[in-house]
């Protein structure tokens, strides 16, 4: 049973899935899709194409599928795809996508995404990922697993932030962040491993040793990037702890922050 307030405005095209409840005053479009046991709060809007899983929860005041704040965009059907299990807290903004990228801004599952954060159109965000209120990301930004932006951190479009990575409060990224890192400043720059996040996520001594060794390469020893990936694919165990890190530096498009 769906716990709709009387208040709510709800296109006929809108499809609500089981024990969805909705809050006063809030507007949900046509083509948006919402699955099982999600809770919109007091005046959110959702626009479509959105698409969203199970048992997400929207706060006040959200704009969730708005069109892309993007010049080039023609009103073309784009779209807002959202997993399952993620939190949106009080004036968040989500944007869908545009055709000069994927048509499609993608959001995985279980993140949590704090007040006034902006995801801009094209951004694929992974899994449990953290970001702090207020932290904005471009258009066609990557933000790999379980990595956290703190507050008020500002992401320049086509930025790749990796997996594991830490960007401190008040961070402006203008260029790729790798696996496991720790930046923060303005421009942010590397700080150290993320290594409390490591020990969370479970990655043993003998891995954290050997993604210490990695940092080393790329950081302390002034050789060029090439030459310190070189290094790291040497370095890499039969656990695969640094395959992830290798195949970032490779896939890497605006260079990475050094």
């Amino acid at each position: 049973m769906s716990l709709i307030h009387p208040t709510a405005i709800i296109d006929p095209k809108a499809e609500i899935g089981e024990g969805v409840s909705i809050g006063a005053y809030s507007v949900i479009g046509a083509d948006v899709r919402i699955g099982a046991c999600c809770k919109i709060g007091p005046h959110v809007v959702i626009e479509g194409p959105t698409e969203i899983g199970e048992h997400n929860t929207f706060f006040q005041f959200g704009s969730i599928g708005a069109a892309p704040q993007d010049k080039k965009y023609a009103g073309e059907p784009t779209k807002l795809v959202i997993g399952n299990n993620n939190t949106f807290r009080e004036n968040v903004t989500l944007n869908r996508g545009t055709i000069q990228d994927r048509g499609e801004t993608t959001i995985g599952d279980d993140n949590w995404v704090m007040a006034g954060v902006h995801i801009a159109h094209d951004c694929v965000i992974g899994d449990h990922c953290i970001f702090a209120n207020a932290s904005a990301l471009a258009g066609h930004v990557q933000v790999d697993d379980w990595a956290i932006l703190g507050g008020y951190t500002l992401v320049h479009q086509f930025c790749h932030i990796g997996a594991h990575s830490f960007c401190g409060m008040g961070s402006v990224i203008n260029q790729d962040v790798p696996n496991f890192i720790t930046v923060s400043g303005n421009l942010a720059g590397p700080r150290g491993l993320n290594l409390e996040g490591l020990k969370r996520r479970g990655y043993d001594k003998e891995q954290i040793q050997v993604i210490k060794k990695a940092y080393r390469a790329l950081y302390r020893t002034g050789r060029r990037l090439e030459e310190a990936l070189q290094e790291i694919e040497c370095l890499n165990d039969e656990k695969g702890t640094l395959t992830g890190l290798i195949d970032f530096l490779k896939s890497s498009q605006r260079g990475i922050v050094r």
